[in-house]
């Protein structure tokens, strides 16, 4: 992944800058846009595999940008912006983002973000899509016999609780809103559903443990959703 190209979308020249500086230094190759329209462009000729996208451009939304992007694009997208609220987390996460990052952020923080995404992006080079395994650290997902394992030992899941596990799994590294897995396991929903959702996955979580004490694959990002960490991170 040493030659994967980085686009950088800030219309802030000292951001952009600062974020410039940043990749320049730690060797990352990187191309600059700093409107809506002109990151489409760069993106649909240079493909790059990941996106530090800020959401407040002069010309067109983020929002609009991501979903333009995403219609055609599998890049990793890490939303940079002052935008804070949960609400344009989860408009954004839900748009198709796979990251956010909140103004102001340490360079470390950035730095930190890249280096997983090119994790999840080696992942994904590296995965044989007919492979009827997943293989997580100690856990192991086989597809076809649908038997959950950790550190060898076998877990009994609910059928929902293999759906929510297989549905991470495949998203492995990304932030999955609720609204997202309440969609794919329920095909929608009131918002009680998120209490629902809670309740397995407390169970998930409660029986993956008790094969392996300690062992914490999913994180919960408060008031936006859940994701499978790589087992590096853990």
């Amino acid at each position: 992944m040493d030659d994967m190209k980085i686009l950088v979308v800030e219309d802030d020249r000292s951001v952009l800058n600062l974020i410039t500086t940043t990749l320049k230094i730690n060797h990352y190759s990187y191309i600059a846009a700093s409107t809506g329209n002109e990151a489409v462009s760069l993106c649909a000729s240079h493909h790059p595999g990941l996106i530090l996208l800020d959401l407040g451009l002069p010309d067109i939304d983020g929002i609009e940008v991501i979903r333009t992007i995403r219609s055609w694009s599998s890049a990793i997208i890490i939303i940079i912006s002052a935008r804070g609220e949960d609400s344009d987390k989860i408009l954004a996460l839900d748009s198709g983002a796979d990251d956010y990052l909140t103004k102001p952020f340490s360079i470390e923080e950035l730095l930190a973000r890249i280096r997983a995404a090119m994790r999840r992006m080696q992942y994904i080079a590296n995965r044989d899509e007919k492979s009827p395994v997943f293989t997580n650290g100690d856990l192991v997902i086989d597809y076809a016999s649908r038997i959950v394992t950790v550190a060898g030992t076998e877990v009994h899941l609910t059928a929902i609780e293999y759906r929510l596990l297989t549905l991470m799994a495949v998203n492995v590294g990304k932030v999955l809103t609720h609204s997202f897995i309440i969609d794919r396991i329920w095909g929608g929903g009131v918002e009680t559903d998120i209490i629902s959702l809670r309740v397995y996955m407390t169970s998930l979580r409660k029986k993956l443990r008790s094969a392996r004490p300690g062992l914490n694959l999913i994180e919960t990002h408060i008031g936006i959703g859940y994701q499978m960490l790589r087992a590096e991170k853990v």
